[in-house]
């Protein structure tokens, strides 16, 4: 796995997470809290960190394997999926 097709997507989600307090609405055009727009960012700031930790962990030379188990432990409870929101391509 390419370094670049990990980090490129991690860098996406940390642009689009500048944008959730302009676009913090639920369905129905209920617009969310303060406290759940200080909770959705603080949840993004997390994954962003648990996939910058991937990252570093694929450029330190360790297996996809054991860093995607990483990521999936750090992530429990803040995303769906077991890339912690994210997907790749393959």
């Amino acid at each position: 796995m390419k370094l670049k097709t990990f980090v490129a997507p991690l860098f996406a989600a940390i642009i689009m997470t500048l944008g959730l307090p302009a676009q913090a609405q639920q369905k129905g055009g209920k617009p969310h809290s303060a406290a759940e727009i200080r909770k959705d960012i603080a949840d993004h700031r997390a994954m962003a960190e648990a996939h910058l930790n991937a990252a570093k962990c694929l450029e330190g030379g360790k297996s996809e394997k054991e860093c995607h188990a990483q990521l999936a432990k750090d992530c429990k409870g803040l995303a769906i999926g077991k890339y912690c929101g994210m997907r790749h391509r393959h």
